[in-house]
């Protein structure tokens, strides 16, 4: 589908990079543990960044993290930790490089308890996506009474930079909420039966 075929959400602008993960993955429902991973990270990382900024440094970000296996991260010691302190392709900043191997321990730690981090996360939305009917990107949340809820849990059980705006961005990529505007192409894919108010 080209850019002139298809109405889609205003803030990916025309940045290609930006373009594609507006249409293959922002707001797809993610049942993977390894991908939720990925995403939490991510969102840790963009906080007060742009989330272009943290998709240009990706795949920089997925080598310095081994593929983010949390199994490895987990174990990551302060060599590693000073490792990536030195890696110009991330964002290097030492709290929230700290945060990504405290919060691979306390995902595994949620695992255990639930079978999967994914079991977990969607248990709060009883497995299904929200579908929101937002028709403007204005009327859309920075975050929610959920986010907040899911914020709250997850520092209980001493995740990092989980603040309810990190949470409701990582419910927004994951496809926990669908947020897509309605008249996007994608709302329409995800949603098909959704009416257009």
């Amino acid at each position: 589908m080209s850019m002139m075929e298809s109405k889609r959400c205003e803030w990916c602008g025309t940045d290609p990079l930006y373009v594609k993960y507006h249409d293959e993955e922002w707001g797809r429902p993610i049942f993977d543990d390894r991908k939720l991973f990925e995403f939490l990270i991510l969102e840790g990382f963009q906080a007060g960044l742009s989330w272009i900024t943290i998709l240009r440094k990706r795949d920089h970000f997925r080598v310095a993290f081994d593929d983010f296996d949390y199994l490895k991260i987990a174990k990551y010691s302060e060599v590693d930790f000073l490792r990536l302190m030195q890696n110009e392709g991330i964002v290097r900043n030492k709290l929230k490089i700290k945060a990504a191997i405290t919060n691979a321990r306390a995902f595994m730690d949620v695992q255990k308890e639930f079978g999967s981090f994914s079991n977990y996360i969607w248990g709060f939305v009883d497995g299904k996506p929200i579908n929101n009917l937002y028709q403007k990107l204005e009327d859309i949340p920075a975050s929610t009474p959920l986010s907040d809820r899911i914020s709250k849990d997850l520092k209980k059980r001493g995740f990092k930079f989980v603040g309810s705006t990190i949470v409701y961005a990582h419910m927004q990529a994951t496809g926990m909420v669908n947020d897509h505007i309605t008249g996007c192409f994608v709302h329409k894919q995800l949603c098909p039966n959704a009416q257009n108010v």
